[in-house]
């Protein structure tokens, strides 16, 4: 048969029972023939819990200062679930063995708590296969060149996932979380979000690093860089569902676009709280100032996703900026510390109650008037828009987070995502 790579979240693997269950679903593939890699998360909530026990013990220190020992730590939850996996399917007479990260291995840069995944040294995986075990991987944790461990960040197990699947050329990665698939929008805001049967990696990837918590961002560009085969689908489905059945349902993400796809204009609604922004106002005008305020930030690694700058007057502009709502006080500290005195800018303000809302569709290529449609559908709720993005198949606004609900729902229904395809 093919050899698929399985990934459970936290929730999957939150309990004995619940680990139980991914052990005889990965047994039932197994048994149908196929080589099986399974990349599990910690149990949920178990990164959190190490983590707050380090704040505990150095509450008054940024964490940066020893981002090394964070990875040693957090890296343990998914060695965690890993074992217990692994002996949860010889409990059901499965050959099975766990890795961790560092075991395979998988190589990753040094940029600790946020690791990029360099290569992967699969040749232990695939000895293991051949004399047919099934194999479990650690998600989320990886090696530097140096020998420390790292960690992906938050959702790093989706991007271990995919590259995995990505070097072992895997007929396909299946990605099992507590939701059935991707929707319209999140259906806890809006009820009337419907599944997506099929998605574009490019509309997935927009939704992806716009909000949209079906699969992190480096997980979708991971799949779309080596070509593969993405279906998000749902743990809580009972384990022993046929397996023809099950590998059908859930949400495809897939290359092509053909008349199978989804016919509408916008396919999607994504959005985030966890947006601020920032303004450094009063810069003189002039070329690399752009430069001189993103290098700063670049270089602490912090990224930077919306950006406007001002018409000058009288030689000065202004600079805005959204960073993720957790980099907004480093990012605000280094600006006024180490930017502010070297343009000669006025001053540099934060706001840290906005949201992005975002529209997104490959439909949006061939069809004009989207974007003033979104803009005139918030100005009829009474919506203001700060700032706007746009690319080919998306159009980004941030707006004061109070209304973030109340405009995806309006945007939900204007463009009729409530609606089955005709």
């Amino acid at each position: 048969m093919a050899l698929i790579v399985h990934k459970y979240g936290g929730t999957s693997m939150g309990s004995t029972e619940r680990i139980r269950n991914v052990a005889k679903r990965v047994a039932k593939w197994a048994r149908a023939g196929h080589q099986m890699v399974v990349v599990p998360s910690a149990m949920s909530g178990e990164t959190n819990r190490l983590l707050g026990l380090a704040k505990e013990l150095s509450p008054s220190k940024s964490t940066d200062a020893y981002s090394r020992e964070l990875d040693m730590l957090a890296a343990t939850g998914e060695q965690v679930s890993s074992a217990l996996l692994a002996i949860a399917l010889q409990a059901e007479g499965m050959n099975s063995v766990s890795y961790a990260g560092w075991q395979v291995p998988i190589r990753t840069n040094s940029a600790h708590t946020k690791a990029r995944i360099e290569s992967i040294d699969d040749t232990r995986v695939r000895a293991d296969l051949d004399a047919g075990k099934v194999v479990i991987v650690t998600g989320f944790q990886g090696l530097d060149e140096l020998g420390n461990i790292t960690t992906l960040g938050r959702g790093g197990s989706d991007t271990s996932a995919v590259a995995v699947a990505a070097a072992m050329k895997a007929k396909e990665c299946l990605i099992f979380t507590d939701v059935d698939g991707v929707y319209t929008t999140d259906p806890r805001v809006v009820p009337e979000a419907r599944r997506l049967q099929k998605v574009s990696f490019e509309e997935m990837l927009e939704m992806a690093s716009m909000g949209s918590k079906v699969l992190q961002i480096r997980a979708v560009e991971f799949a779309g860089k080596y070509k593969v085969k993405l279906r998000v689908l749902s743990s809580f489905t009972p384990w022993d569902i046929d397996i023809n059945t099950e590998a059908d349902s859930g949400t495809l993400i897939t290359f092509e676009e053909d008349e199978h796809m989804e016919q509408a204009i916008v396919s999607g609604i994504a959005f985030t709280r966890d947006e601020a922004k920032i303004s450094v106002l009063g810069v003189p005008d002039k070329p690399g100032i752009a430069y001189q305020i993103l290098g700063a930030v670049a270089e602490a690694n912090i990224e930077v996703d919306v950006i406007i700058q001002n018409i000058s007057k009288e030689g000065k502009t202004d600079f805005s900026f959204t960073v993720n709502r957790g980099d907004y006080a480093k990012a605000m500290e280094l600006l006024k510390e180490k930017v502010l005195s070297t343009l000669g800018a006025q001053e540099v303000i934060g706001d840290t109650k906005i949201c992005k809302v975002t529209i997104v569709g490959i439909g949006m290529r061939s069809h004009v008037g989207v974007a003033s449609k979104m803009f005139r559908v918030l100005s009829e709720e009474g919506i203001n828009i700060q700032m706007i993005s746009t690319s080919e198949i998306k159009t980004s606004v941030v707006i004061d987070e109070k209304y973030m609900e109340l405009a995806v729902r309006s945007l939900h229904k204007a463009f009729d995502l409530d609606q089955s395809p005709a």
